[in-house]
């Protein structure tokens, strides 16, 4: 996916800076996966910041073993940050 280089160019996020991008609290909703952070806000199965029990604004790393796809779905969306 990304290599060292592409994501030191990344901006930096807290788990507290991400929680606020849930789709609620503003318009951005975002996703973290496996250090990366995913802008979701396109996709209509994140409406309101919550697909299916999942929540935006949130680390889904150790969720994402329990969903019917793989970490392949986050191609389908920009990233945004990295998370620290």
């Amino acid at each position: 996916m990304y290599n060292k280089t592409q994501t030191d160019s990344l901006k930096q996020y807290t788990r507290a800076q991400l929680a606020l991008r849930n789709g609620t609290d503003r318009d951005e909703i975002w996703c973290a996966h496996a250090g990366l952070i995913y802008d979701v806000s396109s996709s209509r199965l994140w409406r309101n910041g919550k697909h299916y029990e999942h929540w935006a604004g949130q680390d889904l790393t150790a969720e994402l073993a329990n969903a019917p796809h793989a970490d392949w779905v986050f191609t389908k969306f920009p990233v945004v940050g990295q998370l620290i």
